[in-house]
């Protein structure tokens, strides 16, 4: 049974650049690391696509995440577990 996405934690980045971006990231899953939520959500919205494809870029680098996907109902939405 899917879970509804807002019982999630999540962080709206729109507006982030490239040079910005990164230590946002950081920050948001450590500080969810450290209140043991397996599942958070990152909302970078569709436009080009460029801040996802960052965003994807420094996930799939950081071990503390276990694995990330677009949401399948809102392209705008990634959705990460993390190594909890």
């Amino acid at each position: 049974m899917l879970k509804p996405l807002n019982k999630y934690p999540q962080i709206d980045v729109h507006g982030e650049t490239r040079n910005t971006i990164y230590p946002v990231i950081k920050e948001f899953v450590n500080d969810n690391l450290k209140l043991k939520n397996e599942i958070i959500i990152i909302v970078h919205g569709k436009g080009t696509g460029i801040l996802r494809s960052e965003i994807h870029y420094y996930l799939k680098k950081m071990k503390e995440v276990k694995s990330y996907h677009l949401d399948y109902w809102n392209q705008g939405l990634t959705v990460v577990e993390l190594n909890v």
